[in-house]
């Protein structure tokens, strides 16, 4: 999945508009234009798409977890310069407060089957022997499960694209 489709599945699952992104991008401390915004949301084929870097993205994540868990005190997370699918899987569920068995309820949704200890191994330390990378299929169904929970009457082919 590409920063932009993750952008993209994030905006339409919450239901962000262009405004409260720009906003939610200040509470990490980052300036964006809404022109921006747009940009990046553009289909991949569209002559105004601009790609999303990863430095964005985790700015937006690290805004996202300010937007719904409240602003910490201090100084806030620089955003990472490199960014995996393990990185933003566990900024989500820390933005949504998620423990275990409410991923695993979203991925089952989804119909996507995982086992707890399978779910543990993404958010463990790379050097941990116990780590697997999560792949972009873990990541579209996590998504989509939140989708199914948060939108539930709505059309899931409609974000669903393959990659």
């Amino acid at each position: 999945m590409t920063n932009n489709d993750i952008f993209r599945r994030i905006r339409y699952t919450f239901d962000l508009k262009d405004s409260t992104i720009v906003d939610i991008f200040a509470l990490a401390e980052v300036s964006v234009a809404q022109e921006q915004v747009t940009a990046w949301l553009k289909k991949d084929d569209d002559d105004a798409f601009v790609t999303m870097k990863n430095r964005e993205l985790a700015a937006f994540l690290n805004g996202f977890i300010s937007f719904k868990r409240g602003k910490r005190e201090g100084p806030q997370p620089v955003p990472e310069s490199q960014l995996n699918n393990n990185m933003v899987f566990q900024k989500l569920r820390i933005a949504l407060n998620l423990k275990a068995d409410d991923i695993l309820a979203a991925f089952e949704l989804a119909g996507f089957n995982l086992s707890n200890h399978e779910l543990s191994a993404f958010f463990r330390k790379p050097s941990h022997k116990n780590y697997r990378e999560c792949k972009d299929q873990v990541l579209r169904n996590f998504l989509l499960g939140i989708q199914l929970q948060l939108r539930p009457n709505q059309d899931a082919s409609s974000t669903s694209t393959e990659s």
